[in-house]
C-alpha cells in the first residue's frame, strides 16, 4: 500500500510539471499570435488559472466587445464561440474542442417561433443567450440569467416567447407577471436532473448551510434555495452573506471561483455532482493545439451573422 501511495504522489508531481510546461507554452503563443484566453465559470480550474478572463456568459459576451488582441480563444461551448464570433467579426475566434457543445441550444426551432408569432400580436421572442445562432436570427432579443428580468420587463410587448429553457421561464415569469409568457420546452441536463431528495440529504448534513441555485434547476429546487441567481450571482452572494457554509446547486466547476475568494466558507454540491461534460472538453493541451495550428476557428456567414447579431446587441443595449 505504501508503494502504491508513493507511486500515485510520484506521477501527482510530474503531472503538475507537466502542466507548468504547457502553460508556459500557452502564454508564449498568447504573446506570438496576439491572442487572449476568455474562460466560463463551468470549465477546468487549470484551465481558469491561465484564463485572461473568466465570467458567466453575460460577462464573456460584453468582454469580447472590445478586445484589442486579434485571437480569441474561447474555453467554452460552442454558442459561446459563435457569439463571440458574432460580436467580433473581424477576429479569429478559436475553440479548444468543436464538439464542446450544450445541448440546450438546440432544444427550440425556428418552425416554432414562427408559429408562436403567428398565434399571439404584441409578442417578443427572448431567446437566451445559450442558444445556436440560427435561434438567434429568428428572435427579437437575448438575455442571459442575469439581466433577463431587467430586459423582458424593459420590452413594450405583452407577450413573451421565452426560447430554449423552460426552467429559467418560469422563474422570469414569476418576477414579472405583468407580462404574458408562452413556454419552450428545453432544459439544461445539468440543472434539469438535479434531485431534491439528495439536496435535502445535503441539508440534513449541513444543517447551517444556505441553498444558492441557479434558475435553470426546475421549480422544486428552486423552492428549496434561500438564493436565486446566475452564476455570477451565486460566487458574489457567497461573498455577502454571513453564511459560512453553502450547498451550491449549479456546475461544479463554480467551486474554483468561491474557494480562490471565500477560502474560509465551505461549499458542498449534491452526491450525484453536477458537471457539464461538454464544458469539461476544454483541456490545456487543446488550448496549446489550437494555438499553435490555428485550427478550429469558428466561422459565421454574413447573413446570419448580421441577423443574429441584432438581438445580441439588443441584449447589451437593454442590459446597460
Amino acid at each position: 500500500m505504501k508503494n502504491k501511495t508513493h507511486r500515485k504522489v510520484k506521477f501527482e508531481k510530474k503531472q503538475r510539471g507537466a502542466d507548468m510546461t504547457i502553460k508556459e507554452e500557452i502564454e508564449q503563443l498568447k504573446k506570438e499570435k496576439d491572442a487572449v484566453i476568455l474562460a466560463h465559470y463551468y470549465v477546468r480550474p487549470e484551465i481558469q488559472e491561465i484564463a485572461d478572463y473568466i465570467g458567466d456568459s453575460f460577462y464573456l459576451s460584453k468582454v469580447a466587445v472590445g478586445l484589442k488582441e486579434k485571437t480569441i480563444v474561447f474555453c467554452g461551448v460552442s454558442f459561446m464561440g459563435e457569439s463571440a464570433k458574432i460580436l467580433n467579426p473581424e477576429k479569429t475566434v478559436l475553440m479548444p474542442d468543436m464538439a464542446a457543445d450544450c445541448p440546450m441550444a438546440h432544444m427550440a426551432s425556428p418552425e416554432t417561433i414562427e408559429k408562436v408569432r403567428a398565434e399571439y400580436d404584441d409578442l417578443a421572442v427572448v431567446c437566451y443567450i445559450n442558444s445556436t445562432a440560427e435561434l438567434k436570427r429568428h428572435s427579437d432579443v437575448c438575455v442571459t440569467s442575469a439581466n433577463a428580468v431587467k430586459i423582458v420587463k424593459n420590452l413594450p410587448n405583452k407577450n413573451i416567447f421565452f426560447i430554449p429553457d423552460r426552467n429559467l421561464a418560469h422563474y422570469i415569469a414569476g418576477l414579472v407577471p405583468e407580462k404574458h409568457f408562452i413556454y419552450n420546452e428545453g432544459f439544461c441536463i445539468v440543472h434539469e436532473y438535479m434531485e431534491v431528495e439528495e439536496i435535502q440529504d445535503a441539508k440534513k448534513a449541513h444543517p447551517d448551510a444556505e441553498v444558492l441555485a441557479h434558475p435553470e434547476c426546475p421549480q422544486a429546487v428552486l423552492e428549496l434555495a434561500d438564493y436565486i441567481g446566475s452564476t455570477t450571482g451565486i460566487i458574489n452572494y457567497a461573498g455577502e452573506t454571513d453564511a459560512q457554509e453553502m450547498i451550491i446547486c449549479t456546475e461544479s466547476g463554480v467551486l474554483y471561483e468561491l474557494e480562490k475568494r471565500y477560502p474560509e466558507k465551505k461549499f458542498y454540491f449534491t452526491e450525484t455532482l453536477p458537471v457539464c461534460r461538454n464544458m469539461k472538453k476544454v483541456t490545456l493541451e487543446k488550448i496549446l493545439h489550437v494555438l499553435k495550428t490555428g485550427e478550429n476557428e469558428v466561422f459565421v456567414d454574413d447573413a446570419l451573422r448580421e441577423e443574429s447579431k441584432k438581438p445580441l446587441e439588443r441584449m447589451l443595449e437593454l442590459a446597460k
